[in-house]
């Protein structure tokens, strides 16, 4: 048989879809963070008191913050699921394919980092991947227990920084030098060779977020997609969905309940400025934006199954399709928006404006990725991570 991947007319389009929306969702919540970074946010953002710009960022934190990054990872997950049985079932060999898929994969990521931004999360999806070769095997059941514990748990931060302290690193200490004026003129105005060492020192100082908060999120996330390729359920998907509506629907009610309150309530209160009632508010907080990502999938499932609005969700696809080359492409955007090699845009734009333009640029990539697939199979980094999983070159044009 064929070692050829998954031919573009045997795709499940709805995971296209879905594709499609996790790489919008993600760069909404990218843009602000490349706009302007984590240590200066806050105060960035505290000057903008128009009421548009107030809702701007209400309609980040309720929509988009924490419930994007949930959905591209069961879908990874559920891509190597879904290999995995292929593979299987052709009687091919599997611990060398993933292994060199994910190591490529992570290669990818590293060079996201060193050259063009330090928030990429490629690296941590192929470490993680690795990891799930040695859960694909367990019990459904298991499965399951595993993802619900892994984001539930509540003191991933204490774990963390117990590890740290026992090994004596300490990365909060890398940005101890940088304040938010010094980091803006970095970006505005420095070499590139600055920028590079901002970024090695952005990712170091971010590691405690990447692997206590990021890592057992995208981990649980790869175990449920698992579940769901072992069990086939993508294929008939329809069926899932219509057996599961009730309760996700009473999901969305619950989970929307409480991040309203979380927001606009309980930050309040003064029990939140205790430490261990701050953690739990958080991780439930966390718990809630997870659920809503579910439930993302689950209303976009719907609305391509049994609405006649499969029009407005369909364009989607073409992105997905290119998921990892437009993963990429907004990064880059990015750095030419907003650092010294293009417009200097960093922290000149209301919160407004990081809203409508991700929106615009996704739109274009909507147009420029369904031109690319008509006269390619794949899209460019896609072809050539297919090339070097696959040891050989793989036919790339339709023609």
């Amino acid at each position: 048989m064929s070692t050829l991947p998954t031919k573009p007319n045997t795709r499940i389009e709805v995971l296209d879809i879905y594709r499609g929306f996790a790489v919008l969702g993600i760069f909404m919540v990218n843009i602000v963070i490349m706009h302007s970074t984590f240590i200066n946010q806050d105060a960035y953002l505290a000057q903008f008191t128009a009421p548009v710009d107030l809702i701007t960022q209400k309609i980040l934190q309720l929509f988009f913050y924490t419930k994007f990054f949930p959905i591209f990872s069961l879908l990874f997950g559920l891509g190597i699921a879904i290999q995995v049985l292929k593979r299987k079932e052709e009687h091919k060999p599997i611990t060398g394919f993933l292994t060199r898929r994910m190591f490529f994969l992570f290669l990818f990521g590293i060079l996201h980092i060193v050259f063009i931004w330090s928030g990429d999360v490629l690296h941590l999806y192929a470490l993680l991947g690795l990891l799930t070769m040695a859960f694909i095997r367990l019990p459904n059941k298991i499965l399951v227990t595993f993802a619900v514990l892994l984001v539930c748990f509540p003191f991933y931060d204490f774990l963390l920084e117990s590890l740290f302290n026992a090994i004596h690193f300490e990365p909060f200490t890398y940005l101890s030098d940088y304040d938010g004026r010094k980091i803006n003129s970095i970006i505005t105005t420095g070499t590139y060779l600055e920028g590079f060492q901002l970024r090695s020192l952005e990712y170091l100082t971010n590691l405690p977020m990447l692997f206590g908060f990021l890592a057992p999120v995208a981990l649980s996330m790869f175990l449920l997609g698992l579940f769901l390729g072992k069990n086939k359920i993508i294929y008939s998907l329809d069926q899932f969905l219509l057996k599961i509506k009730k309760p996700m629907l009473l999901l969305a009610l619950i989970t929307n309940v409480y991040r309203v309150l979380f927001l606009e309530v309980l930050t309040n209160l003064n029990s939140y400025k205790t430490e261990i009632i701050r953690t739990l508010f958080i991780k439930l907080m966390v718990i809630c934006d997870v659920a809503m990502g579910l439930f993302y999938l689950w209303l976009i499932g719907w609305v391509w199954y049994y609405t006649p609005w499969q029009k407005i969700v369909s364009p989607l696809k073409y992105v997905g399709r290119m998921a990892l080359t437009n993963y990429i492409l907004q990064s880059a955007i990015g750095v030419v928006l907003f650092s010294s090699i293009g417009f200097k845009l960093y922290e000149t734009l209301r919160p407004v404006e990081t809203l409508i333009i991700p929106s615009i640029v996704f739109a274009i990539q909507i147009v420029l990725s369904k031109i690319w697939l008509k006269h390619f199979k794949y899209g460019p980094l896609e072809w050539l991570w297919r090339c070097l999983t696959y040891k050989r070159l793989i036919p790339i044009s339709n023609y």
